[in-house]
């Protein structure tokens, strides 16, 4: 779910600070990628002619190895460095799924049947082995995706977390890029996002941020009744933090008893992530040979088409290589700033000296 109303929030308040780009324009970029929600996005979207999932001889799943595959493909092709990080994420529709059921509502159970696919421990095997013989490496993180994107951003392994979900700010990522694992028939500009601008833009310190996220709603605690986001930016921007909020609400403004705000606000701002002082990410070329036996001989795929996509993959491996200008010079990570909610005067230029009169005599 990520943050409800973030982005439209941004855009009406901040609109300067979203920025639009191909995927080109991440030439040489090392971007970490929220992988868990590629892997359901491909078992639910992935299908053959008959409308379920595509299957090997052996009647195991395959639909998350070719979207993992040809998705990997594209981003590498174009330049970029994906470094794929999972870990297993489920949304819970059960309740909505019995109802749909109940009332013979076909949409609907289609829509919460969707909802309840299941990303299990042999889709992730599968996904691993093959990035690893493509030459893409991957981290497994402790609890959230995203906050394991925010954190190798943070420590500057990579330049930008790449997410569906805008929490992947409130983790600290630096850089967000949105749609970047959407497919190539969407023709969607990817967003991207630099926290430091979204938070001089909202004219917010990071703490103030992160509250005005849980109040707009998030994924780890329910939210306060007739709260959108223009009224908890509004009461974040008057009171500055939820607990004043909360002092300060109207009368049809009420909290849920199970707002558990403050274990969401140390999640973000503490969340369970591996180590990466002594990470050392290394991408390396394909194992030709191994893929093709893999995506071919064990799982089905045509032979032609495999290669043929491995020459992009190769081809745009070197790409990748090649890099940029900045790379040759060491990335220093920004400092979130939270001792000020405006950060305006500190990037100020000096006032240039007055211009002495020209001594010259007039004529």
């Amino acid at each position: 779910m990520g943050i409800q109303g973030l982005t439209k929030l941004i855009s009406d308040v901040a609109p300067h600070v979203q920025k639009q780009s191909e995927m080109k324009a991440y030439l040489g970029r090392k971007v970490a990628i929220d992988a868990s929600m590629s892997l359901y996005q491909f078992l639910v979207a992935v299908r053959g002619q008959d409308g379920q999932n595509l299957t090997n001889d052996q009647g195991e799943t395959t639909s998350h190895l070719v979207g993992m595959f040809y998705r990997t493909i594209r981003m590498i092709e174009n330049g970029l460095k994906p470094l794929a990080k999972r870990t297993d994420r489920r949304n819970l529709a059960e309740k909505e799924l019995a109802s749909a059921k109940e009332q013979g509502d076909t949409e609907s159970i289609n829509k919460f049947s969707r909802r309840l696919v299941k990303v299990t421990p042999q889709h992730n095997a599968d996904c691993k082995k093959l990035l690893s013989l493509m030459g893409v490496p991957y981290i497994d993180a402790p609890c959230e995706a995203e906050a394991m994107c925010a954190e190798l951003a943070k420590s500057g392994h990579v330049w930008a977390a790449a997410s569906e979900d805008m929490d992947t700010l409130c983790f600290g990522a630096p850089i967000l890029l949105r749609r970047l694992t959407f497919s190539e028939a969407k023709k969607l500009p990817i967003l991207e996002f630099h926290l430091d601008k979204v938070l001089q833009g909202l004219d917010l310190t990071y703490s103030q941020f992160v509250d005005l996220c849980i109040l707009l709603g998030c994924d780890y605690t329910q939210s306060i009744k007739n709260v959108g986001p223009k009224t908890g930016y509004s009461l974040i921007k008057q009171h500055k933090d939820i607990e004043s909020v909360i002092e300060n609400l109207k009368a049809n403004q009420t909290c849920p008893p199970d707002f558990d705000y403050k274990s969401a606000r140390q999640l973000f701002l503490s969340p369970d992530v591996a180590p990466t002082a002594d990470l050392k990410l290394v991408w390396q070329s394909p194992d030709v040979e191994g893929v093709c036996q893999f995506m071919c001989v064990e799982n089905g795929f045509n032979r032609d088409r495999i290669l043929k996509s491995l020459e992009k993959l190769t081809t745009g491996a070197k790409k990748a290589q090649q890099g940029r200008l900045d790379s040759f010079f060491k990335s220093v990570p920004k400092k979130i700033d939270d001792s000020s909610s405006s950060t305006k005067s500190a990037n100020k230029r000096k006032s240039a000296p007055k211009q002495k009169p020209n001594p010259k005599k007039s004529k």
